[in-house]
């Protein structure tokens, strides 16, 4: 991965990070994803989402938004 790339969220659930790309993308803001779970055994390993370093503070707001409304 290119620098300036900072990790923002981890999950194990892919649907979650699918959808924190989505409202982060509508926001205008670059994400990308990286599936880091053992392809045999899917129960091991995460899901990291990736903003760029400019974008890290606008998008920890968005994702706690989310989680506050969503728990």
């Amino acid at each position: 991965m290119e620098k300036n790339w900072t990790k923002v969220f981890v999950s194990t659930d892919p649907n979650l990070v699918d959808l924190l790309v989505t409202l982060l993308k509508e926001k205008e803001i670059t994400a990308v994803s990286i599936n880091k779970k053992d392809s045999s055994y899917t129960v091991f390993g995460n899901i990291e989402l990736y903003v760029k370093a400019t974008d890290v503070e606008e998008s920890e707001k968005i994702i706690n938004l989310y989680n506050e409304r969503n728990s």
